[in-house]
């Protein structure tokens, strides 16, 4: 009994075992590359309030005060994850408050968590008053984060205009008083 298939199983395994290490796997997209900084910076000036704008402010938890003020301290320390713990902390106690679910979708951009920054902004629009400053700077983050969302989204109403549209609809001019 002969053998001579041998030499030429193992050339053509030895073969295919090259080729498939010549070969490579497509490079993963580039992952999201975002300022935070700057990226917070235009939600909060898109927030501005106008003297003669409506600009609903609810009453405020003493408690979950505290914890925003530590947060805001925290973040111009640049130590972010931190802020986010005492955000999520005041989250726990009032997890329906506009304002706060904001604030936590701005650290979650500093952080450059676009799926977080997008959520809780989203919350905020849900759960809020739709005009304002605050309704602005929602919907700005929500545009912040498609400008930099790494796959185009082909589903009709999530461009950067639209959000930009809904954030411009939100200033509403304050009833005239006489």
């Amino acid at each position: 009994m002969t053998y001579s298939y041998l030499p030429r199983i193992a050339f053509t395994t030895l073969a295919l075992a090259v080729l498939a290490a010549c070969t490579s796997t497509p490079p993963a997209p580039p992952a999201p590359s975002i300022d935070g900084v700057a990226a917070v910076t235009a939600v909060r000036a898109a927030g501005g309030a106008a003297s003669t704008e409506l600009d609903v402010q609810p009453i405020r938890d003493p408690q979950v005060d505290d914890l925003r003020e530590d947060a805001e301290r925290l973040e111009k320390a640049g130590q972010y994850a931190q802020a986010i713990e005492a955000l999520d902390q005041a989250l726990q106690l009032n997890p329906d408050d506009p304002a706060l679910l904001q604030e936590r979708a701005e650290a979650a951009l500093l952080v450059k968590d676009l799926a977080g920054a997008e959520r809780y902004a989203k919350l905020g629009i849900e759960r809020g008053s739709k005009v304002g400053p605050l309704c602005r700077r929602h919907w700005e983050t929500i545009a912040q984060v498609r400008q930099v969302r790494p796959v185009p989204v082909e589903v009709p109403g999530e461009t950067v205009a639209d959000a930009r549209r809904e954030r411009d609809a939100c200033t509403v001019a304050a009833p005239a008083r006489f």
